[in-house]
């Protein structure tokens, strides 16, 4: 009688813990989307109204691109953070006014956390490093990809394009054309995904 009463003892705590698990993670998964990118969507307003999730996202781009040293790294030569690659061009109008704002989101944001990957299409890298000395963004790194292989990759249409991913090199979700990167909407979208993913 003792061992019956014992044995049910146990499992009654067992499924105790069991429920409890339950709603700790079906409450985990409404507070933060359950690790899914689509939970940033209700961050997608204001200025950061064209900022689409990723339902089914290609492939985080495997090829190299150059530093301002010229050493060839890759976008996996950056996991462990959350990184929002920027590919532009000195010769693309609206990159050019976005670039400030960019400078200012990697001035606020940048850590261990977050980084800015602000990717030049130009076809000397020399172009770039002159507009990011002229107009002082001396908190963006030069990252250049001259046969634009890596936007290619990524799926870019036109230019400018902003591609946020996860600490594991998931895209989360993706940006066509300029946006204020330095606006109240776009820091609490880059925080949220920051604090989350």
């Amino acid at each position: 009688m003792r061992k019956l009463q014992l044995k049910l003892s146990h499992a009654i705590i067992a499924m105790a813990l069991i429920g409890t698990g339950a709603v700790v993670w079906t409450v985990g998964a409404a507070l933060f989307g359950g690790g899914q990118p689509q939970a940033l969507s209700t961050f997608a307003v204001g200025e950061m109204s064209r900022f689409r999730s990723a339902d089914n996202p290609p492939a985080q781009p495997r090829g190299p691109i150059l530093t301002a040293e010229r050493q060839e790294i890759t976008l996996a030569d950056r996991r462990g953070k959350v990184i929002l690659v920027n590919f532009w061009a000195t010769w693309c109008a609206p990159c050019v006014v976005e670039m400030p704002a960019l400078n200012r989101l990697q001035a606020q944001l940048g850590s261990d956390a977050f980084e800015v990957v602000a990717v030049s299409m130009d076809r000397r890298m020399e172009d770039a490093q002159d507009f990011l000395a002229e107009h002082e963004l001396n908190h963006l790194a030069l990252y250049f990809d001259p046969n634009m292989n890596m936007a290619f990759a990524a799926g870019a249409r036109g230019l400018p394009l902003s591609v946020l991913y996860d600490r594991y090199g998931r895209e989360i979700g993706r940006l066509d054309g300029d946006a204020d990167w330095a606006s109240d909407e776009a820091l609490t979208l880059i925080q949220t995904a920051i604090d989350r993913y």
